[in-house]
């Protein structure tokens, strides 16, 4: 392709200013999350080789349905370009590793090419965006992140280009998130459907933006290990995006095109849909019936007890392993609010030897059971945030260490992340007192999506 951009995989974006320029999160390995996702469609050779070619990789955060490391050992020698994350774990990593890492400040303009340049902005929940200007055409990269304080600048860049995308995560049911969740009689406590339309949303988040076209991202994926297969009954269809997507202003694009920035064409680019072939845990490192040590116990005790902030929100935390309950005591409290994992040894204490609790909660195959007072949102906002992005991640496990992490970000953006704040409490409180299945919330929510568009 002489100047344009390709979308494959699950969140694969490839630039060509006359041959492969910039790859984005590279996931071209079978599986990730321990085993437990596989790629939705086959990724064709051409777009392999096309990533094997390209001189930059871009990197947004650190899961691995994003940054595989097994699909990394074939890019060893590519200029690897990672958002300013505070933390710098995986800068530091990979230098270490030997990568050629470049990171890129927040809100400044690389080139690339003669016709490609690229601006990051990295935010304080470990994900990343990306804006690329190919030949006077944006695409706006937002992959898994939410906005937090950036939007608004975002925003005003959009509005400079006649001709730009959005690709972002999207799903009906959340299933690239935590959703094994079960209360303590053992029920799965259900997911309901997002609301409205998830094409309905989608247009709604691209007219918000500013942005012409919509492309769904990040989405791509099943579940494949025999412990998480049931997740696929949540699973978001290629058909689902655009199912109720209307909007004057914005058009919804198929999930895998070719775009030829220099004829303004769209070329859908149709991959096989992969067919579910059921692998045992075992092929993972997991089984079942294994048993924590009792150094893993320890392990796990000092894993979560250095984040201060799990002392004011839970008492304990059980990791059931074998068939054997593993209490943990996080706080004297007397109240019952807590949590059971249950998961295989294996996964689970990789991921609290690495530092990586978010795989086993994104794999969907560790059961996770409320004990207590908790929320329709359950783990968030006061777990995985602390746990999985500013502790694994950003390594801000004190209460001290926390502070500092969030005014590096704040300073970074000041305005957009007091408006940012702002909104998220505004909305915590809204939640706390109105149901979400109710006539009330459904309307707020159109309400706020009005607002939001009303600011361009």
């Amino acid at each position: 392709m002489e100047l344009g951009f390709e979308t494959i995989g699950n969140a694969i974006l490839i630039f060509y200013d006359k041959k492969p320029i910039l790859t984005t999160d590279p996931w071209i390995s079978d599986s990730a999350y321990f085993g437990s996702w596989g790629h939705s469609h086959k990724i064709p050779d051409e777009q392999r080789e096309a990533i094997e070619l390209s001189k930059y990789i871009w990197l947004s955060h650190g899961h691995p349905d994003h940054l595989d490391s097994k699909s990394l050992r074939g890019l060893s020698k590519k200029k690897i370009l990672l958002p300013d994350h505070v933390g710098s774990r995986i800068a530091y990593d990979m230098k270490e590793q030997g990568f050629d890492i470049h990171v890129l400040s927040d809100k400044k303009w690389y080139p690339l090419s003669d016709r490609i340049k690229v601006l990051c902005i990295a935010d304080c929940n470990q994900d990343a965006i990306l804006l690329v200007d190919i030949g006077g055409k944006l695409v706006f990269n937002k992959n898994d992140a939410n906005d937090n304080g950036w939007e608004s600048y975002v925003r005003k860049v959009v509005k400079t280009y006649d001709q730009s995308f959005l690709l972002a995560l999207s799903s009906r049911f959340g299933d690239a998130d935590m959703i094994n969740f079960f209360d303590e009689d053992g029920n799965r406590i259900p997911r309901t459907e997002n609301t409205p339309k998830l094409g309905q949303r989608n247009a709604w988040r691209t007219e918000d933006i500013g942005a012409k076209f919509f492309i769904p991202f990040s989405s791509m994926h099943c579940f494949q290990r025999r412990d998480s297969i049931w997740a696929n009954e949540l699973h978001t269809s290629i058909n689902d995006y655009a199912d109720g997507f209307q909007s004057k202003t914005a058009e919804c694009l198929s999930a895998y095109i070719r775009y030829d920035c220099l004829n303004d064409r769209v070329e859908k680019i149709n991959p096989a849909e992969n067919q579910i072939q059921v692998r045992e845990p075992g092929e993972f490192g997991d089984h079942w019936d294994e048993l924590l040590e009792p150094d893993d116990i320890k392990k796990a005790t000092v894993y979560f007890s250095k984040i201060e902030h799990l002392h004011t929100v839970v008492d304990f935390i059980n990791l059931r392993v074998g068939g054997r309950n593993n209490h943990i005591k996080i706080s004297d409290r007397k109240s019952t609010k807590g949590i059971t994992f249950e998961a295989p040894r294996g996964s689970l204490m990789t991921a609290i030897n690495y530092e990586i609790f978010d795989d086993m909660l994104i794999g969907n195959f560790m059961k996770t059971t409320l004990h207590g007072d908790w929320d329709a949102h359950g783990l968030y906002p006061d777990f995985t945030p602390y746990v999985a992005k500013y502790s694994d991640n950003g390594q801000a496990k004190t209460k001290d260490e926390l502070k500092e992490y969030m005014a590096a970000y704040r300073r970074r953006m000041p305005i957009g992340w007091l408006k940012k704040q702002f909104e998220s409490q505004a909305e915590n409180i809204f939640r706390s007192w109105v149901p979400e299945e109710g006539i009330l919330y459904k309307s707020a929510k159109k309400l706020y999506w009005y607002y939001k568009r009303s600011l361009r």
